[in-house]
């Protein structure tokens, strides 16, 4: 029993320490080719915004496939986000011209970006826990259409007029620090050192570094016993209404850092632009990879916004082979192709493109049963 024991840990060490090195070998690949190719290149619009909503679908999954709560709250979460983020890192010697319809705005100061970005998950956290006293007893259903109308509460919100010495109304928010910020300039202000690739990655990156040892700790086990069976779980002594806020409140944190990435990839910020179908775009990116998955959420990320942002682009435009033009081919006709591919993906992935595995599950040996045994 001992041996066994012992082998299925060099096992489980061996799949971690590949998909560690995996890991890397992507940083490193992103960091080199920012220094080589043009930063114009449709690649870095791709991995900049498939980081982002890698962020906000694992977020989004510790509460659909790790705790069993469907909420559709996402949107609203990400809006609280982004708006913090600016808010409060946009320039004192530019608020006079972005706030020019309310005197400059109310905000006397500014923060640097870490900060601003720690408070606009604490931002979106603290409204989870507002939302969570009386949404969390719903179930089901009920519960996801009660996140889904605080999402269209808070997008119309903060475009009340009255908030607008703070929220600038329903004008944009802009000159904020974005992902380009983070440049390296010489003296005469030439970039010497592309990061604004890199920085997502890395921020992405120890976000969902924090979720995945969440859900490996105890109280990560807790969740998944209120998933599979809540009864048992509070016979077990599992404060169901607690762990529940505590995996709302933590992934609703996640998503605001996800909004304030995803304003400081867009480089403005306007409520109009989180709508329902924002969350919609983040369930489906969940369910494709897998839900319960890390890995499947991750993967799922970048291959639909490659596809949706760039793979598929050429079938919104007419095109001609000689004298023979390509029926079909128009604006819009992109998403029809687009939608086709997620069904046949729904079709023949039914538990999603992971399933309920992650990268280190893929590089690991399967144990052999006895009839194997056997026969060697």
């Amino acid at each position: 029993m001992k041996k066994q024991a012992m082998l299925g840990k060099k096992k489980l060490d061996a799949g971690m320490v590949i998909t560690g090195l995996i890991i890397l070998a992507v940083y490193a690949a992103v960091f080199i080719l920012e220094q080589i190719m043009p930063s114009t290149s449709m690649l870095f619009t791709v991995l900049k915004k498939g980081a982002t909503y890698a962020l906000v679908a694992v977020s989004m999954n510790l509460l659909n496939g790790f705790t069993g709560i469907f909420s559709l709250g996402q949107a609203g979460f990400m809006l609280i986000g982004a708006y913090t983020f600016a808010i409060f890192t946009i320039p004192m010697e530019s608020r006079a011209a972005v706030y020019q319809y309310y005197n400059g705005g109310i905000l006397g100061f500014s923060l640097p970006v870490i900060p601003a970005l720690i408070l606009a998950g604490l931002a979106a956290a603290f409204f989870a826990f507002l939302i969570g006293l009386p949404v969390l007893r719903l179930k089901s259903d009920y519960l996801a259409i009660a996140t889904l109308g605080f999402a269209e509460i808070m997008r119309a919100i903060f475009q009340w007029d009255k908030l607008g010495p703070l929220t600038n109304g329903s004008n944009m928010l802009h000159t904020f620090p974005n992902f380009n910020s983070f440049n390296i300039k010489n003296a005469a202000g030439e970039t010497t050192v592309y990061l604004s690739t890199l920085i997502p990655f890395l921020i992405a990156g120890v976000c969902i570094a924090l979720i995945v040892l969440l859900i490996n700790s105890s109280y990560g086990r807790a969740l998944r016993a209120i998933k599979d069976d809540e009864i048992a779980a509070e016979a077990m002594g599992v404060n169901l209404f607690h762990h529940k806020q505590l995996s709302f409140c933590i992934s609703s944190f996640f998503a605001g850092i996800g909004g304030a990435m995803l304003a400081m990839y867009a480089c403005t910020v306007q409520a109009k632009s989180f709508t329902t179908a924002m969350t919609y775009e983040i369930l489906l990116i969940v369910v494709i990879g897998g839900i319960g998955s890390i890995s499947g959420s991750c993967i799922s990320s970048f291959l639909f916004v490659a596809c949706s942002e760039w793979w598929l682009r050429f079938l919104d435009e007419k095109q001609v082979i000689g004298t023979f033009e390509v029926p079909l081919l128009r604006n819009g006709f992109r998403l029809v192709v687009f939608s086709i591919i997620i069904m046949i993906v729904v079709l023949f992935f039914r538990q999603g493109i992971m399933g309920t595995k992650e990268l280190p599950d893929l590089f690991r040996r399967r144990p052999k049963t006895a009839s194997q045994e056997a026969i060697k």
